[in-house]
């Protein structure tokens, strides 16, 4: 019998205890995805190179291994202003801590570097059921015009078995996003603060709106006695592309030329239960581009996202 990719299904509960099946079900921690990948078995093989007095090849031990997962799901608010958005907890297993807040009510996402979570994952592949523990992983946020706004997940877990199994799934947590389009976003904003829930300040450009890679160093490490998944580091970056006057672009040269950081801000949606704020405190612009939109004359540049206290270079914000 053929079995499809559409059939597939993820499930994800954040652990109690790093590396024990939190047992996720398809009715409570469904993840709505739009396109998924996974690796079953990323072994480290052991070559035996072994001399028999002829050519060939010899078998392979399989060593170490995790499984690896991938997937996207739109990134949009919850519904209501101070409720966790289901992608939350994805968020989570990526250095990220969620605190619900109030005056105004809200959800922000912040980076933190100890007391990290991990999730179980179960990954239904059509009757197959995949199943990883301690599941640690990285984000990539893209908001591009033109398109709907995603966080672009990739996750490494332990191996917690294969079987044959299937379940189905509860998607009602799951809001759509916006298009990102003018009328539905607040521009990039250069000189931005941020403080209860709002931005202030800076300049808004124009532009095609903006990836950020939170760069967390993702590492299984296999021992004798256990294997692990960890985040060791991150470096947090990104790109955009501003329309620019000839002025501007020349004092943004000088900007890019003298190191300076600034703060950015950057609004998705109009609607409360279904807004996002993005902000980051200490963003540098680098490595200028010419940029050939439509005929007309883009400048890009990368970022890089500092911390100025530390755990603060970005923040996700839901109202």
């Amino acid at each position: 019998m053929a079995r499809y990719i559409k059939n597939t299904l993820i499930v994800a509960k954040v652990e109690t205890t790093a590396g024990t099946d939190a047992a996720p079900t398809g009715a409570a921690n469904a993840i709505l995805v739009s396109d998924m990948s996974i690796t079953p078995l990323d072994a480290q093989n052991i070559d035996r190179n072994v001399v028999r007095g002829y050519f060939g090849a010899s078998e392979q031990l399989v060593g170490p291994a995790s499984v690896k997962v991938s997937l996207t799901v739109e990134l949009a608010g919850s519904g209501a202003a101070a409720t966790a958005p289901s992608w939350g907890i994805l968020l989570q297993a990526c250095a990220a801590a969620e605190g619900l807040l109030t005056t105004p009510a809200r959800v922000e996402y912040t980076p933190v570097s100890a007391n990290l979570k991990t999730l179980t994952m179960y990954y239904y592949d059509d009757g197959v059921l995949h199943k990883l523990v301690g599941t640690m992983g990285s984000c990539k946020l893209s908001a591009r015009v033109g398109d709907r706004p995603t966080l672009q997940f990739d996750f490494t877990g332990l191996d917690a078995g294969v079987s044959a199994a299937s379940d189905t799934g509860v998607f009602t947590s799951w809001k759509k996003p916006v298009a990102m389009t003018k009328a539905n976003v607040v521009d990039i904003t250069l000189g931005a603060s941020y403080a209860a829930g709002a931005l202030t300040g800076g300049t808004s450009y124009s532009s095609t709106g903006i990836d950020i890679d939170f760069g967390n160093s993702v590492n299984f490490t296999p021992m004798l006695s256990a294997e692990t998944v960890d985040i060791t580091d991150r470096e947090s970056t990104g790109s955009t592309e501003l329309d620019l006057s000839a002025a501007q672009e020349v004092a943004m040269t000088a900007t890019v030329k003298a190191n300076t950081t600034q703060g950015l801000g950057m609004t998705i949606g109009t609607t409360a239960g279904n807004k996002i704020i993005l902000f980051a405190p200490a963003v540098q612009l680098l490595s200028p581009k010419k940029v050939d939109k439509n005929g007309r004359r883009l400048i890009g540049y990368d970022l890089r996202f500092m911390p100025v206290s530390g755990n603060d270079e970005w923040r996700i914000v839901t109202q």
